[in-house]
């Protein structure tokens, strides 16, 4: 007779050990870095490439797909390599500056990025943030890379071949090439940038191999040369040996911002280890970063999804420092070019980050955010406005003045534990709140109106103003947030909280939507709440009327209550995703991403809206922000090449996630408060700098089971909807109950509801 309960239960035990050994793997073992990485310019889907690098390095490596210059250095789609690169590019519309290219070959000598190009595939690529491997299908090469802070170390399987070379291109706009067969070096320097740099700005490298050259030749262009050195507009150096097959040449390279003797000295980062130490020291870098955080209680792609926007939280921005031969901080100033002591870090657009992913270096970095701070009190000593775009200086685009967000919420989440010079920031900030900059994305364009009117006119030749206005207006919110923490005269402290308030100038009573309003108080007409851009930032009036992090109950009330407001939420989730691309002349990717998503008027895909899920644990509906917050992870997030629906734009987007996934999001940096959502997981522990936990349990999640029953926070029932983060810093438990049916009595109270400087006592 057969025993069908034993065999039952065996298969269920097999099922739990092959479930134990799954999730048994290290965090970084579920990293992807080719998520998002199947993008192109008319559709994002996450406009990533795979960042070889430690967390935060100065430099990156990249396998390169695409041709010189072009942003999309890396697409999953294509089906060649010309090369291997050193990179510093934040995103493909920032573009890159300071890199080289590396590329082994076999056979006639070829230098130009499409002779040298080599078919590869998928299925021979090995991609960790640690360590990247390929083969290289028409030289029959496999080079392997594994990187520190500031340098790298190559590793080529060649075949046996006469004629294996070794070519590095410093690419153009002006770059030096020399090579010292003495001392199988290469040195050289690129100046090769996308703008935000002073004159003298050139990023020296050096490459040292293991084995003697049997030929040397350099280039110009697409001009090969004899000789040993060449300075041009476009350089390279091309080393060449015999060898056997399987003969593996090791590479090591450097480069640095400062000097050929700092390029040295960050060579020593990979010290005398080989190739394998150097691998394993980088996962062990990953596995303590990523192991921060530990989730449970999750499917594998759940896993995956979540370490992916994990390790694209821990890039940016860039560590732009490098320790001199003394071991002190230095770094080549992107403002002054001068180099100075101290740190300084880039690579990040306010707009996009101060939303999620520096509340989360708050919570979970706030050492390394106290070194950002202080190389924001550089960045303005040295050049005289705090960046709103670094890279690697100052850059003309996007809008807002949001540095004032990311100094402020540093300050009061940490400033009574990590000492900077917080009076600088202070200064800088009330500097870029009252003068238009060099640029119109430093300062504030249109200063002069705001301050007088309350608003940035729609009629005054000023573009994207209604955006300018909502968030200076929370801009505001968080000096005067900072001003208080400072005890700064009265008088100015109230200044700032009353032009905090300058986004109801922009509140249209007849549509209850945000509209462009023109210098004589008069709205702009016609208005059509679903054009992109005009008034707006890469949105429409639908995704901005939100942007009042600071005020939300104050939006309500203008809306006609809570109960409106929320209505007014559910409709963003049922209009169909219609737009206007005229302001454009074309559909860019955003409205696409839009469009496609099948979320109505939700547009997760860019930043101004990502915090309006939160927004109906304000109105007394805490059911509905589970809802779609779940739907958004669900949906929009996957452990794929096209795992992101629009751009990740340096860690915000996948903070977005990270944050989510935890069970509640920052919407208002600046504020002690975190609302909440729903976690992903059954089980989360956050492992803070200061020793203390957070546990996060809800051990009957599911994804049927979204909705929170009940909540208690360090053993006691909790009705509220939102987090203290000084309370969870040190140390709690939250126990959530949940539920596939939503339970609407809980967090209905006005008493439970979060932050709004409309009820500030």
């Amino acid at each position: 007779m057969i025993n069908y309960k034993k065999i039952k239960n065996q298969m269920i035990s097999l099922l739990l050990l092959l479930t134990w050994i799954t999730y048994a793997q290290e965090p970084v073992d579920y990293v992807n870095p080719l998520v998002g990485t199947d993008s192109k310019p008319s559709m994002s889907n996450g406009n990533t490439y795979p960042a070889i690098a430690m967390p935060w390095g100065m430099n990156f490596w990249t396998p390169q797909t695409g041709k010189m210059g072009d942003g999309w250095a890396y697409t999953y789609s294509a089906d060649k390599l010309r090369g291997f690169k050193q990179t510093h590019q934040p995103s493909p519309w920032m573009n890159d500056y300071g890199q080289f290219a590396i590329m082994p070959l076999t056979g006639k000598t070829r230098f130009t990025e499409d002779d040298r190009a080599s078919w590869y595939s998928h299925k021979s690529e090995i991609v960790k943030p640690y360590y990247y491997s390929v083969y290289l299908a028409d030289h029959d090469i496999t080079t392997e890379i594994t990187p520190t802070e500031r340098a790298a170390m190559f590793r080529f399987t060649f075949p046996e071949n006469e004629n294996s070379h070794v070519v590095l291109d410093a690419l153009d706009k002006g770059s030096y090439v020399k090579i010292i067969p003495k001392e199988r070096k290469i040195i050289g320097y690129t100046t090769k940038n996308s703008g935000g740099v002073p004159d003298n700005f050139k990023n020296y490298f050096v490459m040292v191999f293991d084995k003697d050259f049997e030929t040397t030749k350099t280039f110009n262009g697409e001009q090969l040369l004899e000789g040993l050195e060449i300075e041009t507009d476009h350089a390279g150096a091309i080393v060449s040996f015999k060898t056997k097959k399987g003969e593996v040449v090791i590479a090591k390279v450097a480069s640095s911002f400062i000097s050929y003797d700092q390029a040295e000295l960050n060579l020593k980062e990979l010290g005398s280890d080989d190739f394998d130490t150097i691998k394993k020291n980088g996962r062990a870098a990953w596995n303590k970063e990523l192991g921060r955080i530990k989730v449970e209680g999750g499917s594998v792609d759940q896993f995956r999804t979540f370490y992916s926007c994990l390790y694209r939280s821990l890039l940016f921005p860039r560590k732009f420092f490098e320790y001199d031969a003394n071991g002190k901080v230095v770094h080549y100033s992107p403002y002054s070019g001068e180099v100075l002591p101290g740190y300084m870090f880039t690579d990040t657009g306010f707009w996009d980050t101060f939303r999620a992913l520096f509340p989360f270096l708050n919570l979970m970095y706030p050492e390394l955010n106290t070194q950002i701070q202080e190389g924001l009190a550089n960045a303005y000593k040295e050049g005289g406005w705090l960046p709103e775009w670094g890279s690697p200086g100052l850059r003309n685009v996007m809008v807002g003045n949001n540095s004032a967000s990311v100094v402020a919420d540093a300050y009061l989440k940490n400033g009574d534990t990590n000492s900077y010079d917080i009076a600088t920031l202070y200064e800088a900030l009330i500097h870029g709140a009252n003068n238009a900059g060099p640029l119109t994305a430093v300062g504030r364009a249109g200063v002069d109106y705001y301050n007088k009117l309350g608003y940035v006119p729609y009629d005054v030749g000023i573009n994207e103003n209604a955006a300018r206005t909502l968030e200076y207006a929370y801009d505001d919110f968080t000096i005067y947030q900072l001003a208080k923490a400072l005890n700064k005269p009265k008088k100015e402290i109230n200044l700032y909280k009353k032009r905090s308030l300058n986004y109801k100038n922009l509140f249209d009573p007849e549509t209850k939507l945000m509209r462009g309003k023109n210098e004589n108080g008069e709205f702009m007409a016609p208005f059509n709440p679903f054009k992109w851009g005009d008034a707006f930032t890469e949105g429409n009036s639908w995704h901005y009327t939100w942007s009042v992090f600071h005020d939300i109950q104050g939006l309500a009330n203008l809306m006609g209550g809570n109960d409106a407001f929320a209505a007014k939420l559910d409709k963003v989730f049922s209009l169909p995703p219609v737009f206007d691309e005229s302001y454009y002349g074309s559909v860019i990717h955003e409205i696409r991403e839009m469009q496609v998503a099948n979320m109505g008027q939700y547009a997760h895909g860019n930043q101004p809206i990502q915090h309006m899920p939160y927004l109906y644990n304000f109105a007394g509906q805490p059911w509905k922000t589970q809802y779609w917050v779940r739907e958004t992870m669900d949906r929009m997030y996957t452990p794929a090449p096209d795992g992101y629906c629009g751009d990740e734009d340096n860690g915000q987007t996948s903070a977005w996630y990270v944050f989510s996934a935890m069970g509640f999001y920052p919407v208002c940096p600046g504020t002690d408060q975190y609302v909440l959502g729903t976690p992903l997981f059954q089980k989360t522990t956050l492992i803070l700098e200061n020793g203390k936990e957070i546990n996060i349990n809800a051990p009957n999640n599911s994804t049927t089971n979204k909705y929170v029953n009940a909540l208690t926070l360090n053993g006691k029932a909790y009705s509220k909807n939102w987090l203290s983060h000084q309370e969870l810093v040190q140390g709690a438990v939250l126990n959530f109950d949940m539920s596939d049916t939503p339970n609407k009595n809980r967090g209905t109270k006005t008493e439970d509801f979060p932050f709004s400087l409309s009820n500030e006592k």
